[in-house]
């Protein structure tokens, strides 16, 4: 298997001033985001728990199972994640499809002082698609695509950045699409590089890409 799983600790004894205040205005904008009505335009857009999402991802970080510190968040949303991950002191990276949640992203970080980057574009690749499956929805890679026209590079690229170079990735997936995240995952990252992917208020999982190529 391309993957091994790794178990990241949901328990932090402290939490720094800087992450606090974050929370803190995360929880007004998401709660002003949501009076405002925006939830029924934007019905996939589910915010995680910020204070599990910063343990694990700063447990992980202390741990020395993370390769490197270029981070990376599919679907960011407002940027809460993206803005955690920079302020644990990894090079943040978010990305967005829907450009007025990544506007507003860019407004959290910009107005808390936090130096992140949000990329308005697709967490799928060119040449990369998602189709309905049994159970969820499924990947099609390049080479299953490029007999209909698909973009295909010989590495997945994001605007400005590189999969290759992302050592953590972190989604919050859509019911349904956790398979497909898994599998986008063993198709762009690079050995060593970890997924972490948050279930629910209970569950967060995390995995390391291998040397092993995929079946």
């Amino acid at each position: 298997m391309p993957l091994r799983e790794l178990t990241p600790s949901l328990k932090i004894a402290e939490v720094p001033p800087e992450v606090a205040s974050l929370f803190a205005e995360a929880r007004r904008r998401s709660d002003e985001f949501f009076d405002a009505g925006l939830g029924r335009r934007y019905p996939r857009y589910q915010p995680s728990d910020p204070s599990l999402v910063y343990a694990a991802m700063a447990n992980l970080r202390s741990s020395g199972q993370l390769r490197g510190d270029v981070f990376c968040e599919w679907g960011c949303g407002i940027g809460v994640a993206t803005c955690l991950a920079s302020l644990i002191g990894f090079e943040a990276y978010g990305i967005e499809i829907e450009p007025e949640l990544a506007d507003r992203a860019t407004c959290l970080a910009e107005d808390l002082g936090i130096p992140i980057e949000i990329l308005n574009t697709s967490y799928l690749p060119d040449g990369y698609e998602q189709s309905d499956g049994v159970g969820g929805e499924d990947l099609v890679v390049p080479d299953e695509t490029a007999s209909y026209g698909g973009a295909i590079d010989s590495a997945a690229t994001y605007p400005g950045l590189d999969a290759e170079d992302v050592d953590l990735f972190f989604v919050y997936p859509w019911p349904g699409q956790e398979q497909l995240m898994l599998s986008l995952f063993t198709a762009l990252a690079s050995e060593g590089a970890v997924l972490l992917m948050y279930i629910d208020e209970r569950e967060i999982n995390a995995y390391q890409r291998t040397g092993e190529d995929p079946d």
